[in-house]
């Protein structure tokens, strides 16, 4: 075969069983559930009802919020029988009653009998606000024969950002599976039952790695500590109800994938035109299993396609270990539950309602085209040898995969609005890709469709990039260039001059990286470096100080927008505010007066007075055209730590907290709106999020619960119909 028909599209058998499955008769929606919630206080405003169903072909959950005298309004419930019960913050949940569309009812509340009970139904953050990391003036830490903390530790603020981007990558801190040792009661102490519990499973070694980043002893000291205060009685002060437009929030969930399914981020339309794919099917990746997941949300169904790869899997290796040899997970024994040698991680839609996703399609060793003595433009400039996932697309009209191999490493991707539609890539600690997905198109050349640049920024001020340039851990030469290094994990197109940029965690405190290509790239590629001001920075006010950016995104004006998930905040940078672009100087830290950070409103961590929310946001979006309701231009973060998405009125610096509080343990990633009839109000438009905790065991419920997949639309007023 030829290079060309080898990457061409690829139908899958499985494709047509969708279509089937997918064809069945709708379940249309028959009508609503009103009534009232009252306590022996009288009316209760601001709780939640929740009404759930397993009578369709998903289990199916609607919810809503009382307005000021408890009354609600549960809209387009599909014919089915329903429980029925009553949530919120001083109250035990109510026993469910059974009902249906369009009966009315009186739920009765039930107070807490006290603060403890009341607390079962918090949030996690407000849980893991109890934990306490060592104080301030533990810091830098002195090593093993010192105080324990680790040297590479040289403040409390990057202690806190591992126990946030070590702990909380994979699943949310906080929630009672999380503190809660009493099935270890065989250990002699909490410390030993920490230890052990950080090796379960197939995800063992990486949790105890972490570990060893606090210095091993004292991070279990503190674990041990925050389980023994819990059992001991201590709770969390309590989160505030629902109030002002929080309250015309209604959630509709479809579970959706296997019971083990690590559904990892969803997507329903194209960023840059959320009218794509209206009232169309919601796609979401388990990255545990190698599917792609899919929901009719009008019928309430789901399937799985496998995601494909272009040699015979047992060719390629899997992230999760599969061997003997892990320690037995108390839930799944040595059971191999996480197989995925394709990986899938992101996805997202183009124009033409293609789901394109970051996916492994062969083994890491690069080919030779990608490696050094190639005539390949951007190899022949910096050849990569290996990379990681690469690039993979699943055409719903055709039914069809593609796959197309990348020299350099893939993550998140996100497309750009430029006349190419090129497709950019995170995922790479040296270099940023891109695919050309118009060439793409035209010649099904994947090589020639392909690019990457290296983050190499411009010390010696002279506006270009020359080589040699300095390279990472070299003493710094101030006549020449400085190469960049470190994981890029979001990635975004600025719709303004077509710049990428892109979020690297660490090193503490983490950096956005601007990269300008120019016109004839790589050649001409040029990036610049901005670090959030820190606490270790004794230049910077540290009233405004955080860490950790990780998502990235960017409103219609070009202001960039990262999830601080160290520190807990959302941050803005506006470029143009920077009295230094390039130079000996714009090393990372120069630019404190482009930042500007907004704590979110989760609880600060215990004994933590610098900037030490217990918020966690694994990624962050901008609401760019209003497909929400709260308006345009409106950045959000997913609260993954928080069962919560996050919206900041950027005109006031207040927040909407838009909560999940069923089941407890909503961990969202990614999000993305899409408007389905701009003509419908709001019940034509809405966000999408995911239950993405890669354990959906540790989700209210246990071992048995899925992931789901959430529309959040907000009525004009509680009772809206």
């Amino acid at each position: 075969m030829t290079r060309h028909t080898r990457i061409g599209w690829l139908v899958s058998a499985a494709c047509f069983v969708l279509v089937t499955s997918l064809t069945a008769l709708q379940s249309d929606a028959v009508g609503n559930l009103t009534g009232v919630v009252r306590s022996p206080a009288g009316p209760e405003a601001g709780v939640w009802v929740i009404a759930e169903t397993d009578d369709l072909d998903t289990r199916f959950r609607k919810i809503v919020v009382t307005d000021d005298d408890g009354r609600f309004l549960v809209p387009d419930l599909p014919g089915a029988s329903y429980r029925v019960w009553v949530r919120g913050y001083g109250l035990v949940d109510s026993l469910p009653v059974t009902a249906e569309p369009g009966q009315t009812l009186a739920l009765n509340a039930v107070p807490a009998g006290s603060p403890r009970e009341a607390a079962q139904v918090y949030p996690a953050n407000y849980w893991y606000a109890l934990l306490e990391p060592p104080a301030a003036d533990q810091f830098p830490g002195t090593g093993p024969a010192g105080n324990g903390i680790s040297r590479r530790l040289q403040s409390q603020a990057a202690w806190i950002d591992v126990t946030k981007q070590g702990c909380q990558l994979c699943h949310q801190m906080g929630n009672r599976f999380t503190f809660d040792t009493s099935h270890l009661a065989r250990f002699d102490s909490t410390i030993a039952a920490w230890d052990h519990r950080l090796t379960f499973g197939q995800r063992g070694s990486q949790m105890s790695g972490v570990l060893n980043r606090f210095g091993r002893d004292r991070g279990l000291a503190m674990f041990a500590d925050w389980s023994d205060r819990i059992a001991a009685g201590e709770v969390p002060v309590a989160p505030p109800r629902p109030r002002g437009v929080e309250r015309n929030l209604v959630l509709t969930m479809w579970e959706w994938a296997g019971e083990t399914s690590y559904v990892h981020d969803e997507i329903t339309t194209d960023k840059r035109d959320p009218m794509v794919n209206a009232d169309g099917l919601v796609y979401g990746v388990s990255i545990t299993s190698d599917k792609l997941v899919i929901t009719d949300t009008a019928r309430h169904q789901s399937t799985e396609l496998d995601v494909p790869l272009r040699e015979p899997r047992e060719m390629v290796p899997s992230m999760f270990p599969t061997g003997p040899g892990f320690e037995p997970s108390p839930y799944w024994d040595d059971e191999v539950i996480f197989d995925a040698p394709a990986n899938p991680h992101n996805p997202m839609m183009d124009a033409r309602g293609r789901v394109w996703l970051t996916s492994t399609v062969r083994r890491r060793d690069n080919p030779e085209w990608c490696k050094e003595g190639s005539s390949h433009p951007s190899a022949a400039y910096f050849p990569i040898a290996r990379s990681g996932r690469q690039i993979s697309a699943y055409d719903p009209e055709r039914q069809s995969w593609l796959l197309v191999d990348s020299c350099y490493a893939t993550h998140h991707l996100q497309f750009g609005e430029d006349a190419n539609d090129t497709l950019w890539f995170s995922g790479d600690s040296n270099v940023v890709g891109w695919l050309d997905t118009q060439v793409f198109d035209e010649t099904g050349d994947e090589r020639a469709s392909q690019g990457w640049c290296p983050t190499v920024i411009d010390t010696n001020g002279d506006g270009a990039i020359t080589r040699p340039w300095n390279e990472p851990g070299e003493p710094v030469d101030p006549r020449r260039d400085t190469r960049t290094v470190g994981f890029a994990y979001g990635i975004i197109a600025n719709p303004v001059d077509d710049s990428a940029w892109i979020a690297r965690t660490g090193p503490f405190p983490g950096r956005l990286v601007r990269l300008d290509r120019g016109d004839d790239p790589p050649e001409t590629c040029i990036a610049e470096v901005y670090e959030p001001p820190t606490i270790e920075n004794p230049a910077v006010d540290s009233a405004q100080t955080g860490h950790a950016p990780r998502g990235v995104d960017v409103d219609r004006n070009g202001i960039i927008w990262t999830a601080l998930s160290g520190s807990g905040h959302i941050a803005s940078f506006d470029r143009s505010k920077c009295r230094v672009l390039n130079g000996p100087e714009a090393t990372g830290p120069h630019c404190p007066e482009g930042w500007v950070l907004y704590p979110t409103p989760g609880p600060q961590m215990k004994g933590v007075t610098d900037p030490g929310s217990a918020d966690y946001h694994y990624y962050n979006w901008v609401d760019q055209f209003d497909t929400l309701g709260l308006g345009p231009n409106v950045p959000m973060a997913p609260g993954s730590g928080s069962d919560s998405l996050l919206a900041l009125m950027p005109d006031t610096g207040e927040w909407v907290v838009l909560r999940v509080p069923y089941p407890l343990g909503f961990f969202a990633r990614g999000l993305d709106g899409r408007i389905d009839d701009p003509t419908a109000g709001w019940k034509g438009r809405g966000l999408w999020a995911n239950y993405g905790s890669n354990l959906n065991w540790h989700i209210e419920g246990g071992k048995g619960t899925r992931s789901s997949i959430i529309h959040f639309q907000l009525r004009p007023h509680p009772l809206a119909e």
